[in-house]
């Protein structure tokens, strides 16, 4: 059974791959990403643990998963400038290694797609609270709320970041 759908998800790659490469080339207007986001996209197929046979419209499913990746990929990097344009004002004795950097850019983009899907309002009151440290007194006077209002957003923020981590 093991080398049949082996072979069935070679077949499959085989088949698609060079579409899928040139319909995300089209989009990314560049090869490096372009094959990136391909081999990501067979990979997540391939997690997703999908027989190719069940798939009834295979470019269809294919371009769907490309372009989430090529949609998560652009947030990571508006993530990544918003993170070094911020960092850029930091003294260079102060700025965190590279390595840090790392850690820092990746914390940012699970508390961005934790918190994705909530309004702008609750996700700007949860970044000044977790990020810049503010109490929901100066929330509540930055962005003209009570501070009631901050509290229930911080809840419901802290709920979806919860809820995040138990879904698969």
């Amino acid at each position: 059974m093991h080398s049949l759908s082996t072979s069935k998800l070679g077949f499959f790659f085989s088949d698609h791959h060079r579409w899928l490469l040139q319909h995300i080339q089209r989009r990314l207007r560049n090869h490096a990403d372009a094959e990136d986001t391909a081999a990501d996209t067979f990979c997540q197929m391939l997690t997703a643990r999908v027989d190719p046979d069940s798939i009834e419209q295979p470019r269809a499913y294919l371009s769907t998963i490309a372009r989430r990746l090529i949609f998560d990929r652009h947030r990571r990097r508006k993530l990544e400038l918003a993170y070094l344009e911020r960092l850029s004002t930091v003294p260079e004795a102060l700025a965190p290694s590279p390595e840090e950097q790392l850690q820092l850019i990746e914390a940012l983009v699970a508390i961005d797609r934790a918190i994705d899907g909530l309004p702008l309002v609750v996700k700007a009151t949860f970044l000044y609270s977790q990020l810049d440290g503010l109490s929901y007194v100066a929330i509540a006077q930055k962005l003209g709320l009570s501070e009631r209002t901050v509290s229930r957003y911080m809840k419901q923020a802290l709920r979806q970041c919860y809820l995040s981590e138990l879904a698969p």
